[in-house]
């Protein structure tokens, strides 16, 4: 048992010294070849691995991406969507629906989609002068609604 606690004591020792041992071959390989070190540590440093950033092993698109091509769309959903929130990237609308469905409660989720539309709303109605009672309170929770429905294809397609 004692000899098992020093051996095991040993190995991890002689891990940590491999370790330190090979940080002092980067740092040095660094100072001694600038940039071109990375060369000597990375075997694809030319390739498309910027590219392909946000794609996984499956070589899937990022549920961001997704929804900002779908944003991009002609679909109906997509063209009210870009309508009430004309005034915000549609990065940034991606990243906001992408919180809303990480809600456990779907009326959550749908309210937060609302409120995340209401945002373009606020910015309108300050251009326009219009109050918040002549605002398509129903209008509103449909599209929440569609909106939802068409994200909710997006995570199923990501799961597969």
């Amino acid at each position: 048992m004692v000899q098992e606690k020093q051996s095991d004591r040993q190995q991890r020792l002689d891990n940590f010294l491999q370790a330190v041992e090979a940080a002092q071959k980067v740092q040095d390989d660094i100072m001694k070849y600038g940039l071109e070190a990375a060369h000597l540590y990375c075997d694809d440093i030319d390739g498309d691995w910027l590219e392909t950033w946000e794609e996984d092993e499956d070589g899937q698109q990022s549920f961001v991406e997704l929804v900002t091509n779908f944003l991009q769309s002609d679909d109906l959903v997509a063209v009210k969507v870009r309508k009430q929130l004309k005034d915000k990237s549609l990065q940034e609308i991606a990243v906001n629906l992408e919180k809303c469905l990480s809600l456990s409660e779907e009326d959550d989720r749908i309210f937060a989609v609302k409120k995340v539309l209401l945002r373009g709303v606020a910015v309108a109605e300050s251009n326009r002068g219009t109050s918040s009672d002549e605002i398509d309170e129903i209008e509103l929770l449909d599209l929440a609604e569609e909106l939802l429905d068409k994200l909710a294809e997006f995570l199923v397609s990501i799961n597969r």
